[in-house]
């Protein structure tokens, strides 16, 4: 069986990461934007709007950065989500809840993934 990189010209594969990465970061914003509006209608938890509205800012900031300044958005967008993940992880291991807890946790740990392979073009 022929690997990916036989087949496809790297720049193709390397245009198609960012691309991948790009709306990666700018849905994964959007999502951490509004997590941190139902934390604070639900809970009326006003560090969970900060803390959502600033991530999902520097978050959608890679997004729009990914272009001009690749690695800046790379190393941003692993920071953030090594951050969330930080946070996420435990408390859905401890507390077993899907949302918010294990979205996030999904989110963060596939933002460290993303990050790192578009880090790695």
């Amino acid at each position: 069986m022929a690997h990916l990189l036989e087949i496809t010209p790297l720049g193709l594969l390397s245009r198609s990461v960012l691309a991948f990465t790009k709306l990666y970061y700018l849905i994964f914003g959007i999502l951490s934007i509004a997590g941190g509006i139902m934390g604070f209608v639900k809970a009326k938890s006003s560090i969970s709007l900060v803390a959502g509205s600033v991530s999902g800012a520097l978050l959608i900031a890679a997004s729009f950065l990914l272009q001009e300044r690749p690695i800046v958005a790379g190393v941003l967008g692993l920071l953030v989500s090594v951050l969330l993940s930080g946070k996420f992880v435990p408390d859905f291991i401890h507390k077993k809840a899907p949302v918010p807890g294990g979205l996030m946790a999904f989110l963060s740990l596939a933002g460290i993934v993303v990050s790192i392979l578009a880090l790695r073009k």
